[in-house]
């Protein structure tokens, strides 16, 4: 682990790191939300009145990802060349995936836990007039590749 925070100067004052010296390379990151729900409620999803949430949550996904730098404040704006949002239904509720691709002097790893949230914020908001008690859990990085540090992978509980 660093011991210096990078995205603090030697003042403290908050800044974005320096990746202009950097080699853009290739980056991928990989995140995941769960969406919590009764039965019932994911039963209801199909004949939702507001629409097809996956669809709409998948897109508002992707539109995050690409929206990630006015989001965080010292997030560095990226070329994204590849979002993808992927929901499965569960017995307790909505599985989301998502994974992005740059090729960029910095990773996504920001923009895929971006995607994963802000898809499952839209799955709540497309069925809360269901339940208000529906929950959003385990939001967290699965896998990222490229750059300095490499290779990580979440370990599995």
């Amino acid at each position: 682990m660093a011991k210096k925070l990078s995205h603090y100067d030697d003042a403290g004052r908050a800044r974005m790191v320096d990746v202009s010296g950097k080699a853009p390379t290739r980056r991928e990151a990989e995140a995941s939300a769960f969406v919590q729900m009764k039965p019932s409620v994911l039963k209801a999803l199909p004949n939702n009145p507001k629409g097809d949430p996956f669809e709409v949550a998948r897109t508002a996904g992707i539109m995050a990802a690409k929206r990630t730098a006015e989001l965080i404040p010292m997030c560095h704006t990226l070329p994204l060349a590849h979002v993808a949002v992927d929901m499965r239904l569960c017995e307790n509720g909505v599985a989301i995936t998502t994974k992005v691709v740059t090729t960029a002097e910095t990773g996504v790893e920001m923009e895929a836990l971006v995607a994963a949230s802000i898809s499952a914020l839209t799955i709540y908001d497309m069925a809360k007039g269901l339940d208000r008690g529906i929950e959003i859990r385990e939001i967290v990085l699965e896998r990222k590749s490229g750059g300095k540090s490499g290779e990580y992978r979440r370990a599995k509980k």
